[in-house]
């Protein structure tokens, strides 16, 4: 039986001016395991709003123009 997918670092908090770029990182045990980023209950797509990069266990959300309701 393989083992599950587990965190190796969280998220953090972050903080950035609205109108710039925010970058949520984490980092998984396994490589290209796959990983669905939320927003409450709404999965988020790939779009000009949002951008989703995944190399190995590094997993990253950037959120373009940011605005207060992306907290």
């Amino acid at each position: 039986q393989a083992l599950p997918v587990l965190f190796k670092h969280w998220l953090k908090n972050e903080e950035v001016d609205e109108g710039r770029t925010a970058v949520l990182r984490c980092e998984l045990t396994k490589p290209n395991a796959p990983v669905e980023w939320r927003r409450g209950d709404v999965v988020l797509q790939p779009s000009d709003k949002y951008e989703i990069r995944q190399e190995g266990t590094q997993v990253e959300l950037f959120i373009y123009d940011a605005e207060a309701q992306d907290a």
